[in-house]
């Protein structure tokens, strides 16, 4: 049956055939795990192929006597091509000379017919295929999570001498060149502007944003290194019913807001909720103010976002009410996406990293004068919203640089390139 094909456009002289007559082999890695271990073969899932290559940085490792019996079912040889089929489905590499590796069911390899089908053709040829089918729809209409081998194997494919699939090759290698560098570049400006980010907010807490003549080291005269608890009430969220999903605690008007929210609120403000507690949900919780700033003590540790409205929440979170007179709650927050990174090697070294009342207590906060803290956020904010108007418009180029890539795929099989 295949995936669907209609959507593609092919130039009309060419005779289309399934990919399988081009094939010796389209086969997927093995269906179960095998045991890992510390040091041995590699084995290679859809996480460790991107970037149109095999990483093996992060990749699992298996022993050699169960990669001689895995390869019995799929065994990768150079300019094999992979392609993924499950999870994120479509990202494809060639598999490189060396090292040998075994697979998991969620790469399929294809083992074309060098003498018929040059590799990098085949490759392009079903990047361009994958591009133009609808691959948000699996081919009942339902969502397609992967797809199956015999879709693979019915793919209607070009079939042309090699000497003019080497010309597609070669002149779509020349344009992609030029477009790659351009995205190393955007990619590039991503990560300096990620370095920028983080050096607004360093210099923010050592007083260089708003003092000249601050040295390396130290602070500006007026200001203090105090512990959090001087400046700031820390308490737990409440949550002590058993068990937490016990529906009469829910479904009421008092806001509940959990990590997720936290997190999607980006270092902002929680203006969203997507679930609220009752009466009994509240009469076992607690309900902060709005300015609360919430901090996250586990899993992903240090995240933090203000409420924007009276709130509960559970244990999981800490709130932070700062004086007023003393410290502002920007402020604060600021310092705290500042400090994400040594706050999280605060934690224990345990199973489950997570961080406590405790351990916030005693954090050193540089704090400067009431009203150099107004001026502090309207630096950090000046600066951090120039950098994302720059992030936004990086990210409308990386756009169109894939549109531009996929226009380039169509018309090179449209017969319009070469």
């Amino acid at each position: 049956m295949g995936l669907e094909t209609n959507k593609v456009t092919y130039k009309k002289s060419w005779t289309l055939v399934k990919l399988n007559e081009f094939c010796t082999r389209i086969s997927d890695g093995v269906h179960f795990k095998p045991e890992y271990i510390n040091e041995g073969i590699p084995f290679i899932s859809v996480k460790d192929v991107y970037n149109d290559k095999v990483h093996f940085d992060n990749c699992k490792y298996i022993s050699l006597e169960a990669h001689k019996e895995l390869i019995k079912r799929c065994f990768p040889e150079k300019d094999d091509i992979l392609i993924t089929k499950s999870g994120t489905i479509g990202r494809m590499a060639l598999v490189p000379e060396k090292p040998e590796f075994s697979l998991f069911v969620s790469v399929a390899l294809i083992k074309n017919i060098k003498e018929r089908i040059d590799s990098k053709f085949l490759k392009f040829c079903l990047e361009n295929f994958l591009n133009h089918i609808n691959i948000a729809q699996d081919i009942k209409g339902g969502l397609l999570k992967n797809f199956h081998l015999e879709d693979i194997r019915q793919t209607l494919i070009p079939q042309l001498p090699i000497s003019e699939q080497l010309n597609i090759v070669l002149k779509l290698e020349e344009l992609f060149s030029e477009l790659d560098k351009g995205i190393e570049d955007l990619k590039t400006a991503q990560l300096q502007l990620k370095t920028y980010r983080q050096s607004v907010l360093k210099w923010a807490f050592e007083g260089k944003l708003t003092n000249e003549n601050v040295k390396d080291g130290a602070l500006p005269k007026e200001w203090k290194i105090v512990d959090l608890k001087e400046v700031c009430e820390i308490k737990r969220g409440k949550s002590k019913h058993r068990p937490r999903n016990a529906p009469e605690l829910y479904g009421g008007n008092y806001p509940f807001i959990q990590t997720g929210d936290i997190r999607n609120a980006n270092g902002g403000y929680i203006k969203r909720y997507s679930q609220t507690y009752s009466e009994i949900g509240l009469a076992q919780s607690k309900l902060w103010p709005k300015g609360t700033l919430c901090i996250t003590i586990a899993a992903n540790i240090g995240e933090t976002a203000i409420l924007d409205f009276d709130a509960c929440f559970p244990d999981s979170v800490v709130g932070l009410l700062s004086k007023s007179d003393v410290l502002l709650n920007k402020y604060l927050n600021y310092f705290f996406i500042s400090f994400k990174q040594k706050l999280e090697e605060l934690a224990p070294a345990t199973a489950q990293k997570n961080i406590n009342v405790d351990i916030l207590e005693k954090v050193n906060i540089p704090l400067a004068p009431f009203t150099e803290q107004l001026k502090i956020i309207q630096e950090i904010e000046s600066r951090l919203s120039v950098a994302d108007k720059m992030e936004e418009s990086i990210a409308q180029s990386m756009q169109q640089a894939e549109a531009l890539r996929q226009s380039i795929l169509k018309k090179a099989f449209s017969g319009e390139l070469v």
